[in-house]
């Protein structure tokens, strides 16, 4: 195949010579005032919130209580961002060391997923302990929403022109004003050219790695939001499935790319997918021999009592809690009635101050009586564990 080179470039230019695509992008959004709001950031909002949006149409179907998820969703959005910077400073520490306030410059890029899936994970799981919510049901979700944030999020790299590969005659190759220069002034000084000493050419195209991976990503989100639930045996499977599809992607376009966060001659993303992969298959393969030992004593959290219980509370609307509520202390107040008629009647004039007694008691009864079918209420509503639970039932095992 011959090569297509590519003349030089507009710094916001982008190109795919092999497709006839030229476009003229620039990462700045708008302003408003003297402050920029970047494609970048707002592409990643976007697959973040779709992606919550996605999740909470399925927490009831996985038994979960949609008002204790959204704390650990929240929980688990804050880690993520958090995890996602920490993790590509860390990195990428030489660049920053000098420089304090461009740590919390998010708007130029410098996320790294697997920084933010970590984050993500331990706020999150730490929220839902805390909120007596089911983790491995919730993990299952995430996992889903990962895929859709991933896929969207992704073109902000596209905005930036970075998360781009070694030269291409591939019918996708792609090339960029930004690209053109950051192969000519900024890749020579940086740690992967000094270890791997891959050579880049600015006139020739190069892979769009951020594309390879926001397909992939969109697709398995596809796939899974059709078969989840025919292919989950397990609570947790569809979270291994999740960073097994991520992982296998990831170990082969990390190949590709020369930008990768390295120490001396590993690539670290690509380390970790390969390690993504064998845990995926390894841990879905030991918990499936385990359920099917298990047979018919397993079930997924959303079939037990304590889920449909829990789902039944908090399916009530405030009001009929209420008129539940009233119901029992109508039942008492009729039943502590004398069977005779013919006590005598209040005298008129005291009449007003016992209308009012009576409307304070029965505030109060109602109260008492809430309280006490709250008390009543099955451990596991209530946020206690019980001791019929699935997961470690699958641990013990």
């Amino acid at each position: 195949m011959a090569t297509q080179t590519v003349g030089t470039l507009d710094y916001n230019e982008i190109v795919f010579p092999r497709l006839g695509i030229e476009l003229h992008v620039d990462s700045t959004a708008f302003t408003i005032g003297d402050f920029s709001i970047q494609w970048y950031g707002i592409l990643i909002t976007l697959g973040l919130v779709l992606a919550m949006a996605y999740a909470f149409t399925q927490v009831k179907k996985y038994g979960l209580n949609p008002d204790r998820v959204i704390d650990a969703v929240i929980g688990g959005i804050v880690g993520g961002i958090i995890g996602a910077r920490a993790y590509y400073v860390l990195m990428e520490w030489d660049n920053y060391a000098g420089d304090w306030k461009s740590i919390f410059n998010l708007r130029e890029g410098g996320l790294a997923i697997y920084g933010g899936i970590i984050g993500a994970l331990a706020v999150g799981c730490l929220v839902a302990k805390l909120r007596k919510v089911r983790i491995l049901p919730l993990l299952d979700i995430a996992g889903i929403g990962f895929l859709l944030g991933q896929g969207i999020g992704r073109w902000g790299n596209f905005f930036n022109q970075e998360a781009f590969g070694c030269n291409t005659t591939s019918l996708f190759g792609m090339s960029g004003g930004r690209i053109q220069e950051w192969i000519t002034n900024q890749y020579p000084n940086t740690t992967y050219y000094a270890n791997f000493g891959t050579e880049l050419d600015p006139s020739l195209p190069v892979h769009p790695c951020f594309l390879y991976e926001s397909l992939w990503c969109l697709l398995g989100f596809v796939l899974l939001a059709l078969f989840a639930k025919k292919i989950r045996k397990f609570d947790g499977q569809i979270f291994l499935i999740y960073i097994g599809w991520y992982g296998l992607e990831r170990a082969f376009v990390e190949g590709l790319r020369t930008d990768s966060l390295v120490i001396g001659n590993v690539r670290i993303s690509q380390l970790l997918a390969i390690l993504c992969v064998a845990t995926s298959i390894i841990l879905q393969a030991v918990f499936l021999s385990r359920v099917k030992r298990m047979g018919s004593d397993y079930r997924l959290y959303k079939d037990t009592e304590e889920s449909k219980q829990l789902m039944a509370y908090a399916g009530k609307a405030p009001k009929d809690t209420m008129a539940e509520t009233s119901a029992e202390m109508d039942m008492e107040v009729s039943e502590a009635e004398p069977a005779s008629s013919t006590e005598e009647a209040p005298v008129a004039d005291e009449a007003p101050d016992g209308e009012r007694e009576t409307e304070d008691t029965a505030v109060e009864k109602a109260v008492d009586i809430q309280t006490e079918s709250e008390k009543e209420m099955p451990s596991d509503v209530s946020g206690d564990t019980v001791a019929s639970d699935p997961e470690e039932e699958l641990e013990k095992e």
